[in-house]
């Protein structure tokens, strides 16, 4: 069963209420500015679009892994001629990191996919004090249970499931099957550089790809349906 949070808490008083995002970060983590946290808190920082240089404030959970600044700033400008107004999933939300600066650069809509609802919350709160309410949804679900029941062909989704999970796969071949892409969709893909690429369906091609580090990521294009 799909969880969505379309609003944060407190709807109509997120941007009074708090001062900026790590105000309000320190109150989910259980916090008093300037206290103690019992969870540590990390930072993002939007690099491009209406919302740059803004930073927000998430869980540091063991495992999570949000794409680079090095990293997204390639990504993105792989994808700039595609983002205006595009429809988008990130399916390994995590911090939120990649949606979010898609809606920065111009994508119309972003459905937030994790499995943590540490993640939905603190992502559904992004969404709020950047006023992007109605341009983005949180799901708490698996990636493949929002794909199965999504309504809508996607124009961009992120995929960048946790390296140690081998999920890349299954997740690519669902999308092919279930023709959650629109024809000539994009897919970025960021997996470990240190194992096997995942097989791609048919009739897809790579678009870009580059590496660094561990990592391995890659623009993906879907073809058209069978």
């Amino acid at each position: 069963m799909l969880e969505f949070a379309n609003d944060a808490p407190g709807e109509g008083a997120a941007e009074s209420r708090y001062p900026n995002t790590l105000a309000q970060g320190e109150e989910m983590a259980g916090t008093k500015p300037g206290g103690q946290s019992d969870k540590k808190l990390s930072q993002l920082r939007i690099i491009g679009g209406q919302w740059r240089g803004r930073k927000l404030s998430f869980h540091a959970t063991p495992g999570l892994r949000p794409t680079t600044d090095r990293i997204r700033e390639t990504v993105f400008n792989w994808l700039a001629p595609f983002l205006q107004d595009a429809r988008c999933a990130d399916l390994f939300a995590g911090s939120g990191t990649l949606g979010l600066e898609a809606l920065s650069r111009g994508a119309a809509h972003c459905d937030f996919v994790d499995t943590s609802a540490s993640a939905v919350t603190s992502i559904t709160a992004h969404l709020a004090l950047l006023s992007a309410r109605d341009r983005g949804q949180c799901a708490r679900a698996t990636a493949s249970d929002f794909i199965g029941k999504a309504r809508m062909p996607y124009d961009i989704v992120f995929v960048d499931p946790p390296f140690d999970d081998d999920l890349a796969n299954g997740i690519l071949a669902l999308l092919a099957e279930l023709r959650q892409l629109q024809s000539g969709g994009l897919i970025y893909l960021e997996t470990s550089s240190r194992k096997a690429a995942p097989e791609l369906p048919p009739g897809w091609t790579v678009f870009r790809q580059k590496s660094s580090g561990g990592v391995s990521y890659q623009l993906l294009l879907a073809g058209e349906p069978a």
